[in-house]
């Protein structure tokens, strides 16, 4: 299922955590060469991703929101 991000934040280990609009939230590293993410590095950069589309598995999974 595709969610917009609508904020971010970051988890106990300091990585950005994408907030989307069903409630649940999904981890946005940048950790090339497997993942290349430079825009999460600066705000500037994660503002520019609010809105984006992302596929939420935690909905497909029909898991509870992480977030009320």
């Amino acid at each position: 299922m595709h969610q917009a991000i609508i904020g971010y934040h970051r988890d106990e280990e300091g990585h950005w955590v994408a907030e989307l609009a069903c409630g649940h939230d999904q981890h946005v590293r940048h950790q090339p060469p497997w993942t290349e993410r430079p825009w999460v590095l600066t705000e500037r950069g994660r503002r520019s991703r609010l809105g984006l589309v992302l596929t939420c598995r935690k909905c497909e999974r029909g898991e509870p929101r992480d977030r009320p």
